[in-house]
């Protein structure tokens, strides 16, 4: 059972005896403070009895028969002398401008606070309760209901004299009553009852469960958590009903209304008040002595707890034990819960105490987490409700969440938090840099250091720089690379550098952070030296990005021996900026990156280097013979006789062949094929390429002695050879390996040839036939002759004007139109006209298709 602290002012010992907080991980969901000023000289001298809640003000009832009317800090601002016995209850109505008030000796006073005309009466036996009707002030009639032995309503007639009508009566003593909209429901030693003022009928009697708890030590608790729905609570008895409308059909002779109650259940202790919060109840708990489940310290104090209703039972959401003053002497009925439904506000009223629960604020909920070193949670709560904290800073509490990490450590942690607490302060920025240079950990705040727009003074970055750079060059060298070189003064760092290299003058690292730190500084030419020592693989990027074409006219060599792609790929992309003849000239001592060089430039371009085509000859056959051959059949500018003569140094015969050919002596190639190479593939492959007939004389020639030489012949010769020319002169006698095989391919190979001419001319016939019929249709259809159509001759009208005449036109098929005395005589082919127009044009003749006379 948690026990929340009252906050407040501390008071003397005669006052209070402060609440103990106990460990725990469950944040409370209620904060405390003791209502003070004017209450605390009130209750030294008498007893609280009573007190209702109005938005406005309180209205405090006493033991010695007194009213205060209090502001909500608990100054007296109203004080009404009522009588000399306890006030037992005091009704507002909801305008807060009309109060009812009475007392143990029967008085009952009815009043306006700023006029005391109303009703006064004195009544012979106690009156336990009073309740105004909600609209009393507007309402004509003003209602109101007193209790003692019985339940009298009263109202203003029409002669503005008070009537009293009995609503209930016989069943003891009425202990509680409460009045909402038209509703009003009240408690007696049997239960408690509501009654509907609009139909003047009593619609439920919800009877009490323990009857062996004295009605006057244990009180009913009522609370209307709306117009609708009652809250009951009674010894260790919760009920919540709900009125509902009745079916009209199902009313008869019973009320219009009734009540459902959905939810019943049985607590821990017994109740002496209960308040509605959103969907859950706020109760307060009177806890007796003998209570076995109780700790022996918190026995006979009052607990407030908040509790979910469920259907058949509750969920306890949170509990609090409260230490109010002379807790030990006060029983269950000395004790009322009364609440503000404006502020969500709960008053614990007891004799000599008044106690004011709230829900807690975000402030409160910071405070918490601050107090249970969350700060992480207090962080992120305070940046979301910003807007909505007053007591705290986002900022002071990261700077708390900071100084914890710290303590507890974690450096990267509270470095990281830096860049997100101290945003754009840079005075504390340069604070908790010096802290961590302190506690020996700027490495750690390194990284979150700001470096945009807001930067620190260059000295504080030198300063980390530095520190790096005494212990961990790899750390330096990320930093330099990071960070932007205005940051700080470049020559410092350069020469503290310079400083380290004089010990370990190897150290790539530090040469090439060296290097960077030239490039921040635009000496380009120092780094380019360095990226080139180091073989960097940065320098070509250096090279385009600061353009060092020109520093690097004579490193070209050092650049190919470094990455001979890359470089040739720069060097021909930039031939404006390094001429090729400067290449050529640079690497004329290295052969081998001389032919890359030009191997490359001549894939891009057979033309551009057409003058080192002849030096590229011996390049290839030195160091790239594979790519020779391809190079002699795409260049259109090498010396045939200079590629011959190296080629034929070097025995190259594959490319001799092809210079031989291509220079014209085409039996000299099929010679080497055939002798040298010995391959007869690759001689009927040049015969086939030449197409010569006395190249294949030649191969049939030299290969007639020799049986693999025939074979593959009589395998391949038929398409360009009638293979019978070298059937005849195969020796009798000789053997020939696979010589039936390859007759029979020669044979199939006929009959195939046969076959595709064949197959060609029934395509040719049936597309001829088609054609034709084609053709046929088309010309055996009419065409359309009228007035609208002239004589492309005489350019009149075809048809005369007066068809009874006889006429004759004729219509070639090319739609041109003549009268038949325009046309010239047929000549020397009777029977058969041409269209002149078409003839002229040389479209081909047309027949006259139609001839029309009359």
């Amino acid at each position: 059972m948690a026990e929340v602290e009252e906050q407040g002012r501390k008071l003397s010992e005669e006052s209070t005896d402060e609440s103990e907080e106990e460990d725990t991980e469950e944040e409370p969901k209620l904060k405390y403070e003791r209502l003070t000023n004017g209450v605390t000289e009130i209750l030294q001298k008498d007893a609280a009895s009573c007190m209702t809640v109005h938005d406005k003000f309180l209205a405090l009832g006493t033991h010695f028969g007194k009213v205060y009317l209090l502001d909500i800090q608990g100054n007296v601002t109203q004080k009404f002398e009522i009588s000399s016995v306890k006030i037992n209850q005091i009704s507002l109505d909801e305008s807060g401008d009309h109060v009812g008030i009475c007392s143990e000796d029967g008085k009952v006073q009815v009043f306006g606070l700023y006029t005391r005309e109303g009703f006064h009466e004195n009544f012979d036996c106690p009156i336990k309760v009073v309740a105004l009707h909600p609209q009393f002030s507007k309402s004509n009639n003003k209602q109101f209901v007193t209790g003692g032995n019985k339940l009298l309503l009263y109202e203003r007639n029409w002669l503005n004299r008070w009537k009293t009508s009995v609503l209930h009566e016989g069943e003891g003593n009425i202990t509680n009553v409460k009045w909402t909209a038209n509703l009003i429901a009240w408690a007696n030693n049997v239960g408690v009852k509501i009654y509907d003022i609009c139909s003047k009928q009593r619609i439920t009697n919800v009877l009490r469960d323990n009857t062996s708890l004295r009605p006057d030590m244990y009180p009913c608790s009522l609370c209307w958590k709306d117009n609708t729905t009652l809250i009951i609570g009674w010894g260790s008895s919760v009920k919540i009903c709900v009125v509902k409308e009745r079916d009209p059909t199902q009313m008869r002779d019973l009320p219009s209304r009734y009540v459902e109650i959905v939810s019943a259940f049985e607590t821990e202790f017994c109740i002496s008040g209960l308040a509605p919060l959103a969907d859950q109840l706020v109760t307060l708990y009177y806890v007796k002595e003998n209570s076995e489940h109780v700790e022996e310290e918190f026995r006979t104090r009052p607990r407030l707890d908040i509790i979910q209703p469920l259907a058949e039972g509750c969920e306890e959401i949170s509990s609090d034990a409260l230490t109010v003053r002379n807790f030990q002497e006060n029983q269950c009925r000395d004790y009322r819960l009364e609440h503000s439904e404006g502020e969500s506000l709960f008053y614990i009223i007891s004799p000599k105490d008044i106690v004011v629960a709230k829900e807690r604020d975000q402030d409160d909920h910071i405070d918490w987490l601050l107090e249970k070193k969350k700060y992480e949670e207090a962080l992120m709560a305070a940046e979301i409700s910003f807007k909505n904290i007053k007591r705290h800073d986002v900022q002071k509490i990261g700077m708390a969440y900071i100084n914890h990490l710290v303590e507890r450590g974690d450096y990267d942690a509270a470095a990281r938090k830096c860049q997100k607490v101290l945003g754009k302060n840079m005075d504390l920025w340069e604070n908790e840099v010096y802290r961590f240079k302190t506690i020996g950990q700027l490495k750690a705040i390194s990284q979150y250091l700001p470096r945009g727009d807001l930067r620190l003074r260059p000295a504080i970055y030198e300063m980390i720089l530095h520190e790096f750079l005494k212990t961990d060059y790899e750390g330096f060298a990320t930093l330099i690379r990071e960070w932007p070189g205005e940051l700080y003064n470049n020559m410092a760092i350069v020469q503290a550098v310079n400083e380290h290299l004089k010990k370990d003058p190897t150290n790539s690292m530090l040469l090439t952070t060296l290097a960077e730190l030239y490039t921040y500084d635009q000496r380009y030419d120092r780094a380019l030296e360095i990226y080139l020592k180091l073989r960097h693989k940065d320098v070509y990027q250096l090279i385009h990005k600061h353009n060092l074409f020109s520093a690097i006219k004579d490193k070209i060599v050092l650049l190919m021996d470094f990455d001979k792609e890359k470089a040739v790929d720069m060097l021909l992309d930039n031939e404006d900026k390094i001429s090729m003849d400067k290449v050529v000239e640079e690497l004329k001592d290295r052969p081998e990156l001389l032919h890359v060089y030009l191997h490359k430039l001549f894939k891009r371009d057979h033309h551009k280097g057409q003058k080192y085509h002849e030096r590229q000859i011996s390049l290839y056959a030195e160091f790239d013979r594979p790519n020779l051959l391809p190079f002699l059949r795409e260049s259109m500018h090498c010396p045939l006789e200079k590629a011959l003569e190296i080629c034929q140094q070097r025995h190259f015969v594959e490319e001799t062949v092809f210079l031989l050919s291509r220079m014209g002596n085409c039996r000299r190639a099929l010679q080497m094929i055939m002798e040298e190479l010995a391959d007869v593939d690759k001689a009927i492959e040049f015969a086939k390429e030449q197409d010569d007939r006395e190249l294949w004389e030649d191969l049939i020639s030299y290969s007639i002695d020799k049986p693999p030489f025939i074979t593959g012949l009589l395998n391949n010769i038929g398409t360009h050879v009638d293979p019978i020319l070298l059937i005849h002169r195969i020796k009798e006698g000789m053997e020939i390996p696979n010589l039936r095989d390859s007759l029979v391919k020669i044979l199939q190979d006929y009959n195939l040839q046969i076959l595709l001419r064949e197959g060609c001319k029934k395509i040719l016939v049936a597309d001829s036939l088609s054609l034709l019929q084609k053709m046929h249709r088309t010309q055996k259809r009419g065409v359309r002759v009228d007035e609208e159509n002239i004589c492309e001759s005489c350019h009149t009208p075809i048809l005369p004007s007066d068809t009874a005449q006889a006429f004759g036109v004729v219509v070639f098929h090319c739609r041109h139109m003549f009268h038949k005395e325009c046309l010239p005589s047929p000549g020397n082919l009777p029977g058969i006209q041409y269209c002149n127009i078409c003839s002229a044009k040389r479209r081909g003749p047309g027949s006259g298709i139609l001839e029309m006379k009359k």
